[in-house]
């Protein structure tokens, strides 16, 4: 699934291009927003990012991609990949700006983990195993 926002200057740092605090925010809410609706009525949080990389700086004007893809799932969590591409102002073509993972857990009102439905996105790939 993919998503987009667009880079303003109250996003960016004390060199003019985006703040990476901000990235993170949207790569969170977005990815937070393709795993529910996986798994609808399943009480998500996120536990963790990994393999953060800032590729490039990004400036300004920037129209940004969010490619976000389940990578794995478990008893209790989902993994989604997130590549973030940007289409700079004047630019003809988006580049690779920013790329992790991040993993959400299943909990119940008391923030206990609870089993994940195996019809989410990945059943498909569960089943060929």
């Amino acid at each position: 699934m993919n998503n987009y926002t667009i880079v303003r200057q109250e996003h960016l740092n004390h060199y003019g291009f985006l703040f990476g605090g901000a990235m993170l925010k949207w790569v969170d809410e977005f990815a937070w927003l393709v795993a529910s609706r996986d798994f609808p009525g399943c009480p998500l949080v996120t536990v963790g990012m990994d393999r953060i990389s800032f590729r490039q700086p990004v400036a300004n004007g920037s129209i940004l991609r969010f490619h976000i893809l389940p990578e794995k799932q478990g008893a209790t969590s989902i993994r989604y990949v997130v590549d973030v591409y940007a289409d700079e102002p004047g630019g003809r073509e988006e580049k690779e700006v920013f790329s992790t993972t991040v993993t959400f857990v299943h909990v119940d009102a008391q923030g206990h983990k609870q089993p994940l439905p195996r019809s989410g996105p990945l059943r498909s790939l569960d089943d060929s195993a």
